[in-house]
């Protein structure tokens, strides 16, 4: 590449000169290529171990001037191939134009003008990019991309120096971290290491520090461990890598591949070595965070958030925290974790005021909303910039809110103007969920009850609190304490969350405000608010479709809480119904799991339909993320941090735990249903209270409470079954004393009855206990732990899936078990690769996760053309494609343009495994339709000139070896031809009668047997229903119907018989596939020699049958010819040249397919003189094997006979060449007759004939060592350029 022109003061300090002229020098760097002893090795580990800007690149151009003893670097390039492009545009361009300058100086100017033109016109040429990343940042994305093989769609995220332990030994060296791989490459001291790791393959991947490795990066695989340390910044490099494994798993998961964020803000000023992509990635970060930490939609996007303090008047203090702003959300939070959150949806923002200045509140800013509530914000450092950004999202925020008739625009007031407030809308939009929303809102025409309200209200009978005595005054207590709290901290979204809040959610929140809490601290009340009407509309649309998942609620809908009067009737059930239905319409990756209903059944006891769907969409989609998919992924990664939590917090129970294998069967019935399946109902939904509040923390927290309350019963437990009863009877006896609810009974009480039930536990002291206990427990913690366990959650479902597709094979496939296993691991990488690079491809060839394992990874066309390439062991040259292409059709027998693992492995092992026959019969059926298409039948007429000869020669070998077979007397010729021997086996033309007859024999024989049981099993079946018929009682006898089942459940075996015969054009794309196919073997001389021979015994037997079934005059059946139109004449060639075998060194016979094809041997002398008699007039078809046995059961072409033959001078090893037909309306030599046929069992025949062939074909190939080269070839090492030995690269 050329260089913007440089000053270099010592040019030959570490480079050798190659080439000279009197104004240009062009340099190779010592240590690259050839030679350079000790100093070349080490240039080569300085220029690895420094940074990248220190190692330009191997080759250099320098321009200097005679005189002068300054260098300036105009170009350099990575290549000989590519530097020396460089060098000859200079020398054929400006040594003549320079030589006519007089001053050195003007030389110089005009080199330097130059080469900065050239450069100014390479980039006008280059598409401009989104977002430009840094010079020196794409220098290290190309290194990358050529050291690793990497194509153009493999984008660089960042790369580090560091050190990879191989053994003992640290090499240091540069790790390069991209969206799908992590690469790492050292050069030391002539020692080179290359390392490519796939994301999708990682299992482990943890920051530790041991005494071996201070401080180190562990990344782990299925069969290999890796530690990386000795990095700058080490938190920033792992954190990283946790994003992007994490991307992988996420693609593992649900198909969904990297997509980057275009609509990115661009930073003010360019970082000088951070590129967009990584920019992306903490953006998205950060907003994860964001959006978790403050319970926002999935779409909210953090915009900035700065230091500030907030004014609480509550306490009267400014507390110091972060202010966070998005679009659509201003919010808060305290340095200390529980002292205030602060949510403000812009939606609610009336007045955004700057207000004076002043020692005690530098940099004010007051935020009014519409529920009459002021924040003072104070310490901004950029109050203005911060008001712009405010005023920006509240121009977008929509002005006409629905249910409000006038329109809003929030005021941003300026200290030196007068306050003044937006005009108030007629009516507003309710800024809590305790405002009413039947006057705003109905999801369908006929009004139901359920649409404004919970169930329990519809079902519970209203007797005032007075009537409960103790329960209902602590109820009233209760709510009491919740409205002095509301005055105080404000209620609604806007309310100011702190510990006081949390230590009233522990308490239990009243039933009354159950409902509008969820809905906020959830933060389902924000999507509902901003999508009116959006659950009417999925009720309309979902109502009366039918699915797996319609199926599936219709099915546990009685399920739902059946011991609870709300759905012991229809008005429960019908609302349930609509809600999970709503939901599945909605998400169809989840679609519906078991436990949703029970969930949902919940949240419509205390909000209305509508509320109760958007806290099943917090639930699912924010809250328990992954826990309802159809691998309960969530769920299982929950009991993994659930399983690390109990030996941290129980070390002496964990080890009794494992040994029982209790917490995988207890955790997935706790976590899914939050307790609300183990517990008490009234003492549940208490949980429930605390889970919104606080996320999973608290059913980790309850859980590790409930082991520890039973520890000593559970260590002395022997099996599972009495542990799971011991904690069911547990979770049965935790009880809500102060519940004003009537007791429902609950199911799992059946678990008590026997001995005498344990005591009572009060749910509010085991809250307690847990918040003592295990407290330490951080959201931070969690996450971190959550990502740790996705990984092996993954990665243990893949290998199930892996395990599940292996078992579905059928055993007769040939390959072993590890053999597909790695078959497995090869097609599932081209399929993932398909979605690193494939922007391009077929929605269809995505994943879906939902589908049986062995329909998850399907591939395309152009995919399985690549591992074809790369596993064949019918490797054919540049015909290979062609192949490849005609064998995906065969596979593909749904015609969808895709195929699964079963069909690929069942197309490799027809090629790896079976005998001759079935190896020949694949070969066979890859040039028949589908697999071949009629553009490749056409394509034959070419090649037809390789068997047909010029119309000038005397005889045809075609069309007149007729005469060789059928008497003369059938012909009505009077004067006999002549016979002229050419020397070829006569054995061949014997074998072939034989074995075509023993194989007509064999068949027909077995037919006959299948035709004959047949009738008699009927016949057996028909008597004994008789049978049963007439005891009336009794039933048919079974054996029928497990012959029957039996029939049913055998695979149809094809026999040779079911194949369809060949047409010529057929025939000659499998000879050019043939030869093709022998261009590479070591025998290939011999296998040319041998197909020729085939070849020509195949035409010639292909036209006798075609004379004979003209001379009997029968209809031909089921001749397979593709084509009516009568062929195109093709150009003739000499005879001569066309009995001439390919040589072994010529190139052109190597490589094209059509190219000396079906050759006799070059010693075969054929000697033709022209008969005199008439030939056949009619064109005519191959008769079938039916039609085709006489009365002798001999087939057509065996009835040749010695005594037929006018020869004195026949010799064992000739064959009979007779005089061409003279007819006009014979067959011409020069076009490809579409009346002739041939069958498989007559190629089979020819074929064993030739013994080099039969070798061939049943020569092993070793699969496994084809599996490790694509894996080689998937990660392209290359470490060297232009067939150089491998030294550093620049």
């Amino acid at each position: 590449m050329w260089l913007s022109p440089e000053e270099v003061l010592v040019a030959n300090a570490l480079w050798v000169t190659e080439r000279a002229n009197p104004f240009f020098v062009l340099q190779r760097r010592r240590g690259h290529g050839k030679g350079g002893g000790l100093t070349g090795l080490l240039v080569g580990t300085l220029d690895v171990v420094l940074d990248s800007s220190a190692r330009v690149a191997p080759y250099r151009i320098l321009h200097q001037t005679q005189d002068s003893q300054v260098y300036w670097t105009v170009a350099c390039g990575s290549s000989r191939r590519e530097i020396t492009k460089h060098w000859e545009w200079l020398e054929n361009n400006l040594l003549q134009t320079l030589s006519i300058f007089d001053s050195e100086e003007d030389i110089t100017t005009f080199v330097k003008g130059k080469i900065h033109g050239i450069i100014a016109e390479e980039n006008k040429n280059l598409q401009p990019q989104g977002d430009e990343d840094p010079g020196k940042f794409k220098e290290a994305e190309l290194k990358m991309r050529k050291q690793f093989g990497m194509p153009e769609g493999e984008k660089l995220v960042n790369y580090y120096s560091c050190s990879y332990w191989k053994g003992r030994v640290p090499r240091q060296g540069w790790l390069y971290l991209t969206v799908n791989h992590l690469c790492f490459y050292s050069f030391l001291l002539g020692k080179e290491v290359s390392l490519v790791v796939q994301w999708v393959d990682i299992t482990r991947l943890e920051k530790n520090a041991t005494l071996l490795f201070p401080e180190s990066i562990r990344v782990d695989t299925r069969d290999q461990e890796l530690f990386f340390s000795m990095f700058l910044n080490i938190g920033e490099t792992f954190k990283l890598m946790e994003q992007l494994a994490n991307l992988a798993m996420r693609q593992l998961l649900d198909s969904e591949g990297f997509l980057e964020d275009k609509a990115l803000p661009r930073p003010i000023r360019p970082h000088r070595n951070i590129s967009a992509l990584k920019r992306d990635l903490d953006a998205r970060a950060k907003n994860e965070c964001y959006r978790a930490t403050f319970r926002l939609p999935r779409d909210e996007r953090l915009d900035g958030h700065t230091s500030c303090t907030l004014w609480t008047p509550f306490n009267k203090l400014h507390i110091p925290g972060q202010m966070f702003i998005s679009n659509n959300y201003i919010c808060f939070a305290s340095k200390e974790e529980d002292a205030c959150h602060l949510i403000i949806p812009l939606r609610e923002v009336t007045i955004v005021e700057k207000a004076d200045s002043s020692s005690v509140l530098p940099s004010p800013l007051s935020i009014s909303t519409k529920s009459k509530m002021t924040f003072l914000f104070a310490n901004l450092k950029d109050r203005d910039f911060l008001v712009q950004r405010i005023s920006d999202f509240l121009q977008k925020t929509p002005s006409k809110q629905p249910g409000s008739i006038g329109s809003r625009k929030a005021s941003v007031v300026d200290p030196s103007t007068e306050s003044s407030p937006a005009p108030q809308e007629v009516s507003e939009q309710p800024a809590s969920p305790a405002s009413p929303l039947s006057s705003r809102q109905s999801f369908c025409a006929q009004e139901v009850p359920t649409s404004s309200q919970g169930l329990l209200k519809l079902f519970q009978k209203n007797s005032p609190m007075e009537d409960l005595g103790a329960k209902g005054a602590k109820e009233k207590m209760k709510e009491e304490s919740w409205h002095i709290h509301f005055f105080e901290y404000g209620r609604g979204v806007c309310m100011y969350r702190t510990a006081k809040t949390r230590a009233l959610v522990l308490k239990g929140i009243p039933e009354s405000l159950r409902g509008e809490l969820w809905l906020l601290f959830s933060g389902a009340w924000n999507e509902m608010v901003t999508h009116p009407g959006y659950y009417a509309e999925l009720v309309e649309k979902s109502t009366g479709k039918y699915s797996l998942a319609t199926e599936e609620i219709e099915r546990d809908l009685h399920r739902s809480m059946p011991e609870h009067p709300a759905f012991q009737n229809e008005l429960g059930i019908a609302a349930l119904r609509r809600v999970l239905t709503a939901y599945a319409f909605r998400n169809p990756t989840i679609g519906y799991c078991q436990a949703m209903n029970i969930v949902t059944s919940v949240l419509l006891l205390y909000g209305s339909e509508e509320e109760a769907f958007w806290l099943l969409v917090a639930l699912c989609e924010r809250m328990l993320p992954d826990y309802y998919n159809t691998r309960v992924v969530g769920a299982l990664v929950d009991q993994g941090i659930f399983e690390e939590l109990t030996r941290d917090f129980l070390p002496q129970l964990s080890e009794k735990m494992q040994d029982l294998g209790v917490i995988s069967s207890i955790s997935l019935s706790w976590f899914l249903t939050l307790f609300l399946s183990v517990m008490p109902f009234e003492s549940a939904v208490v949980i429930v209270d605390c889970f919104f509040y606080e996320g999973i923390k608290v059913i980790l927290q309850v859980a590790l409470a409930v082991l520890d309350a039973n520890m000593e019963q559970l260590l002395g437990c022997s099996d599972e079954g009495e542990a799971m009863t011991m904690l069911g009877r547990y979770l049965d006896n935790v009880v809500n004393k102060q519940s004003v609810s009537p007791p429902i009974p609950h199911l799992h009480a059946l678990l008590t009855s026997g001995d005498d039930p344990p005591a009572e536990v009060d749910i509010f002291e085991l809250l307690k206990v847990s918040y003592e206990k295990f407290s330490s427990l951080r959201a931070e913690d969690i996450e971190q732990m959550r990502f740790k366990q996705r990984l092996k959650v993954i990665q243990s479902l893949e290998d199930t899936a892996k395990r599940s597709v292996v078992r579905a094979i059928p055993v007769d496939i040939g390959f072993s078990i590890e053999e597909l296993e790695d078959l497995y691991m090869v097609f599932k990488a081209k399929h993932l690769a398909s979605q690193y690079w494939g922007c391009s491809r077929t929605v269809a060839s995505r994943r879906d996760p939902s589908l049986p394992y062995l329909e998850q990874y399907r591939i395309d066309a152009s995919q399985f053309r690549e591992l074809f390439a790369s596993l064949t062991p019918w490797a054919c040259g540049s015909h290979t494609p062609v192949l490849a292409g005609r064998m995906f059709r065969l596979l593909d027998k749904n015609k969808d343009s895709l195929i699964n693992f079963k069909e690929f492995v069942t197309g490799m092992s027809g090629m790896y495994h079976g005998d001759l026959t079935e190896k020949l019969k694949v070969l066979y059926k890859l040039h028949l339709p589908p697999a071949l298409s009629p553009e490749e039948a056409e394509s034959a007429l070419e090649a037809a000139r390789y068997f047909t000869e010029d119309s000038s020669s005397e005889a045809s070998p075609l069309a007149s070896d007729l005469d060789l077979f059928l008497p003369w007397e059938a012909q009505g010729i009077d004067s006999e031809p002549k016979i002229v021997c050419t020397k070829m086996p006569m054995a061949v033309l014997a074998t072939v009668a034989e074995a075509d007859l023993s194989l007509r024999t064999l068949i027909s024989r077995t037919e006959t047997a299948e035709a004959e049981a047949l009738p008699q099993e009927e016949q057996e079946g028909s008597g004994s229903e008789e049978r049963g018929e007439e005891k009336g009682t009794s039933s048919p006898d079974y054996r029928h119907y497990l012959r029957m089942w039996a029939k049913e459940k055998e695979a149809q075996k094809e026999t040779i018989k079911d194949l369809p015969k060949m047409n010529q054009e057929q025939f000659i794309e499998l000879c050019k596939t043939l030869y093709n196919m022998f261009s590479e073997d070591p025998m290939e001389q011999d296998l040319y020699h041998a197909i020729a021979t085939v070849a020509s015994l195949l035409l010639r037997i292909g036209e006798v049958g075609k004379k004979f079934s003209a001379r009997t005059g029968r209809k031909p059946r089921d001749c397979a010819t593709e084509e009516d139109e009568p062929p195109a004449p093709e150009p003739h060639q000499d005879a001569a040249r066309e009995l001439q075998p390919p040589a072994a060194g010529d190139p052109q016979a190597k490589a094209g397919g059509d190219t000396h094809l079906g050759k006799a041997p070059q010693e075969s002398q054929v000697v033709v003189e022209a008969g005199s008699g008439e030939g056949q007039g009619s064109p005519s078809q191959l008769l079938s094997d039916d039609e085709t046995k006489d009365d002798m059961s001999m087939s057509s072409y065996s009835v040749v006979s010695m005594g037929s033959l006018q020869c004195e001078d026949l010799a064992d090893d000739t064959v009979l060449v007779g005089g061409e037909a003279c007819s006009p309306t014979a067959h011409i030599g020069g076009t490809v007759d579409t009346d002739w046929c041939i069958s498989f069992e007559q190629i089979l025949a020819s074929i064993l004939t030739e013994s080099v062939l039969v070798n061939f074909f049943e020569k092993r190939v070793d699969i496994g060592l084809k599996i490790k080269d694509q894996k080689k070839v998937e990660r392209q090492f290359s470490t060297a350029s232009d067939h150089e030995q491998p030294g550093v690269s620049g």
